[in-house]
């Protein structure tokens, strides 16, 4: 039987093939809905999706006791907890993003998970995914310490803030953008503003490395990189990610999200942060 026949087949057929194999326990046709997809036309649309998982535990001899195991509640919440903390364009992020979450509990040894959008024609639209411990993307334990640069147009990281590791935004030029009165649009735009003075930035210092993605970010934290964020991606696809479109209001954002350590604002008001914030001219 392949892997996912032993998790999600008929029980009769599962009997036999599971005799001898890890505990598992399992959460089948989890229904809830979520805003997903590639497309412009999913953007602001809530689909209806479907999760089966099972999960292989370390044995802990439990035995009446239900703070001893993996309980069926953790499961739902990871799936919640995703949702709720990022939007996928692909089935496929998400169940990598669910996967490890679930593995991050430690009587959790491996995840088979399956994952279905139920509104998209007469049919269901599915990923499965196996995944053991330490294989889930995301599994890459805590950031080390971190500051975010707020950086004024045309601005560098001043010489002396290498001790660290760092994710600088930098500030769009003062110069004419096309005007939108819908606000998605206008917000498209403010973003893409702070995009090009990235890439404009990039140009003079190759150094700095233009990155999108929250993996990315993570990477190069882990590997001592000077990132230059792009907003767009991740603004976008986390839900509760302010509306603001200044990029004082993101830098804050992005470093009370992910724990900087501080912020250094060069050229560029003081942002209002969780997060100590200091200035430099």
């Amino acid at each position: 039987m392949s892997e996912t026949d032993e998790a999600f087949g008929h029980p009769e057929g599962r009997a036999a093939a599971l005799a001898g194999l890890p505990d598992r326990i399992s959460v089948r046709d989890y229904r809830t809905e979520a805003e997903i997809g590639a497309f412009q036309a999913e953007r602001g649309l809530r689909q209806g999706l479907q999760f089966d998982v099972v999960v292989e535990v370390r044995a802990a001899g439990a035995g009446d006791d239900v703070d001893a195991i993996l309980s069926y509640d953790r499961v739902t919440e990871a799936i919640a907890a995703e949702l709720g903390a990022a939007r996928h364009d692909l089935l496929e992020s998400l169940a990598e993003a669910v996967a490890a979450r679930i593995l991050a509990e430690p009587l959790a040894e491996r995840v088979i998970l399956r994952i279905q959008k139920l509104d998209r024609g007469p049919f269901a639209l599915g990923v499965e995914i196996v995944r053991a411990k330490g294989e889930a993307e995301g599994q890459g334990g805590a950031l080390p310490r971190f500051r975010v640069v707020l950086l004024g147009p045309g601005r560098v990281p001043p010489e002396g803030l290498g001790d660290m590791p760092m994710i600088a935004l930098t500030a769009p030029a003062d110069l004419p953008v096309p005007a939108a009165a819908e606000p998605g649009a206008a917000r498209r735009i403010a973003l893409l503003a702070m995009e090009q003075a990235a890439w404009a930035l990039h140009a003079r210092h190759p150094d700095l490395v233009p990155v999108a993605s929250r993996t990315e970010l993570d990477w190069g934290l882990r590997n001592g990189q000077t990132a230059l964020w792009l907003p767009s991606r991740l603004v976008l696809n986390t839900p509760g990610a302010p509306e603001a479109r200044d990029a004082a209001t993101l830098a804050a954002w992005l470093a009370d999200t992910l724990g900087a350590a501080e912020i250094v604002s060069v050229g560029q008001p003081e942002p209002v942060a969780l997060v100590p914030v200091r200035a430099l001219p």
